[in-house]
């Protein structure tokens, strides 16, 4: 309904009460005063309800268009698949957000972090799956398997365009830079309506209940935990050739003003960024996302991120950001390092006990010549397309030939 159009029928009915009540009263003029402006009071907040409905309506239909809007900050949602158990639908439990990203060429990995963390949970888990285009029709045909088509989850496209001027291809780091590892710094975005969510990269294996884990305590004005390097059970082994792997002068360059400037402590001991719990309202009330994309254009500009630099080039503007004010979780909640060589580092019983493996290194556990796949294929699911198969099935298969 058009406001001119609201507004001549608003006036019509503010007419007729007033036609009816000059006929109520000479018809009835024996009636007080006082019963005639009792009866037109009665009348006028009726009126005046019925303006407030309308409006309400209005506004809902705004809110629910700007929700299922698109085109929100370059992330577009693809599309959410809303199988809840039984036993949830009445909102008796929480939902526990899981944010994962999912790239083409490591697909296999994330379809088997998501196996693993539906098989040893009973919470109300929702997936928010992140990749790119031409990547969501894989996913969903390989989601809508026999033994994944029961879980929740959302697909949302990441827009590259984000990026534009945050970050630059570094011929020295070797690697080309892979869009989909920054996904975390948006996360109250890819999660617009949760309190809490919980970050994990794709190299991951889930052995606990993930309730355990969104369940970490934050400090007071903490907007995330991550598991600390030097304390953590994986502090023992050593990466060789990657800078110093603990702590933060391993990923920045204390030689820059900048850096400098800031007076962190060089020894400060450096955090995993591949599983970490978030607080999306204290997140969003700092704005964290700015904070990091701000780092991200200063590194393009002026270089910060050490030259050895010892991992993700994700990791470097967190560390900044979150230097002394984040929490931690248990560390058997990242028990790292299984990819940073071909080599066994942990015990059978160690492994078993981990509430989280974390192929973090080279060597991911769908490749060629991984440490512990058996724990990690017993999670894996066959690509239904054939398009993703296991590197070291291709390798054994062409020399048995």
């Amino acid at each position: 309904m058009s406001t001119v159009m609201y507004l001549l029928t608003l006036g019509a009915c503010f007419c007729f009460v007033g036609l009816k009540t000059n006929i109520y009263i000479r018809q009835k003029r024996k009636m007080s005063f006082r019963k005639v402006n009792i009866v037109i009071l009665v009348l006028a907040v009726a009126l005046f309800l019925l303006v407030l409905h309308h409006n309400f309506l209005g506004l809902s239909s705004l809110l629910r268009n700007e929700v299922s809007d698109s085109g929100i900050v370059g992330l577009q949602p693809v599309d959410f698949i809303p199988n809840a158990p039984q036993r949830v639908v009445d909102g008796r439990e929480e939902e526990i957000p899981v944010v994962i990203a999912a790239s083409e060429d490591r697909l296999g990995g994330a379809i088997a972090a998501i196996n693993s963390i539906q098989h040893n949970t009973r919470s109300n888990v929702i997936f928010y799956i992140v990749t790119l285009n031409g990547t969501a029709d894989h996913l969903r045909s390989w989601l809508s398997s026999s033994n994944l088509k029961r879980i929740r989850y959302k697909i949302v496209n990441f827009d590259t365009k984000l990026l534009e001027g945050k970050v630059k291809e570094d011929p020295d780091q070797g690697e080309s830079i892979k869009p989909l590892t920054f996904a975390r710094f948006y996360l109250p975005i890819l999660v617009p309506r949760a309190k809490k969510a919980i970050y994990m990269d794709d190299d991951v294996i889930v052995q606990g209940d993930i309730l355990a884990l969104y369940n970490t305590p934050l400090k007071p004005g903490h907007a995330a935990a991550f598991s600390e390097d030097c304390d953590s059970t994986s502090a023992k082994v050593v990466i060789r050739g990657a800078g110093n792997q603990y702590n933060y002068i391993g990923y920045l360059d204390y030689k820059k003003e900048r850096i400098r400037e800031l007076s962190m402590k060089a020894s400060t001991c450096s955090f995993n960024p591949g599983v970490f719990v978030a607080n999306l309202t204290e997140w969003r009330r700092q704005n964290i996302t700015n904070q990091l994309e701000k780092w991200m254009k200063l590194n393009v500009e002026e270089g910060l991120y050490s030259r050895t630099l010892a991992g993700s080039i994700t990791t470097p503007p967190l560390l900044i950001v979150f230097y002394q004010q984040h929490s931690t979780i248990d560390p058997m909640w990242n028990v790292r390092h299984l990819g940073s060589s071909a080599g066994k580092r942990y015990s059978p019983q160690f492994v078993k006990a981990a509430k989280l493996l974390h192929w973090n290194g080279h060597f991911k556990p769908w490749g060629r010549t991984a440490s512990y796949t058996d724990v990690w294929e017993k999670w894996y699911i066959p690509d239904p397309t054939g398009k993703f198969s296991l590197i070291r099935r291709h390798v054994e298969i062409s020399n048995t030939k």
